[in-house]
């Protein structure tokens, strides 16, 4: 039995919803019930009663729950009485990083810099595999991953979700709409980065297309966001797919983003395998107070 597998029982415990604890953790749904079914058959009971219209704690559910409770906040307090304090950590944390984190790095680099102002923080921006690789050869200390992607020889915590928005001609008919679909843009051409570019993106605007069972024309590939986002709003229709934490930060005459009714989009941060250091747990830490 793993810590972390109590707190997802707790987190569906407390909520009594797979969905809302799944929000609250920052992971997806099908992660959650997984770590639930392990635990239920590493221990070899029932822990839920689950039907499509509700959740609820069986009797071996209801003695488990103040038990793991108690256990995190024990685990809480051990980990904190070994940990140097915060405020007296020193050295340097090198941070993979991509463009478009918006506002949420920002909140997480205040937040580090508030609580441990003698660590030095480096940003290094690289495509998402060699963020990887960088990590894997310990050149950075840690990277951001978005979209959430399987990486078996490395650590992840998720840390946020987050949306993803259409951003089209102001003037385009679906305009009007707060949340769009990919139906109403389905005879408009979309614009792409190349997926060398952003492999993440780029494969998971597709995948969902292709699960929608659309195939929207391919507008001219971009090169430049802002170029492409003043070429849409000036030009023939067309429009594109952004996270929304890069398209708060955008302001471009004639553009309209509209949030896309699809699932959101998981970050997460990929660390070496073993017990984080502690810079890198500051850094775990500050991002999921920033979600």
């Amino acid at each position: 039995m793993e810590v972390r597998q109590l707190e997802f029982f707790v987190a569906v415990a407390e909520e009594l919803h797979f969905g809302r604890a799944a929000e609250r953790l920052h992971i997806g749904q099908p992660a959650v019930s997984q770590h639930i079914s392990r635990l239920e058959r590493e221990l070899g009971v029932q822990l839920f009663d689950r039907t499509t219209r509700r959740v609820r704690l069986t009797a071996a559910g209801l003695r488990l729950l103040p038990e793991a409770q108690a256990t995190l906040v024990a685990f809480g307090k051990l980990r904190a009485a070994v940990a140097e304090p915060v405020d007296e950590l020193t050295g340097l944390i090198r941070i993979g990083t991509s463009e478009g984190l918006g506002d949420r790095l920002d909140r997480v680099l205040d937040s580090m810099a508030t609580l441990a102002p003698l660590v030095a923080v480096r940003l290094v921006s690289l495509p998402s595999s060699d963020r990887l690789d960088a990590v894997r050869r310990g050149e950075l200390d840690a990277a951001f991953l978005r979209p959430a992607a399987h990486v078996s020889d490395l650590e992840t915590t998720a840390v946020w979700n987050e949306t993803l928005v259409a951003a089209m001609p102001a003037t385009h008919v679906t305009a009007a709409r707060s949340l769009v679909t990919f139906a109403d843009l389905a005879s408009t051409p979309l614009r792409l980065s190349p997926r060398n570019a952003n492999p993440g993106l780029y494969d998971c605007v597709t995948g969902l297309l292709r699960q929608a069972g659309i195939e929207p024309p391919r507008g001219p590939v971009i090169g430049s966001v802002y170029d492409a986002l003043a070429e849409i709003g000036a030009g023939p229709p067309s429009w594109t797919v952004l996270y929304s934490s890069a398209a708060e930060r955008l302001r471009v005459h004639r553009i309209a983003f509209r949030r896309l009714d699809v699932p959101a989009v998981q970050t997460l941060i990929a660390t070496a395998p073993g017990p984080p250091a502690p810079a890198v747990r500051l850094l775990l830490d500050s991002c999921l107070a920033a979600a």
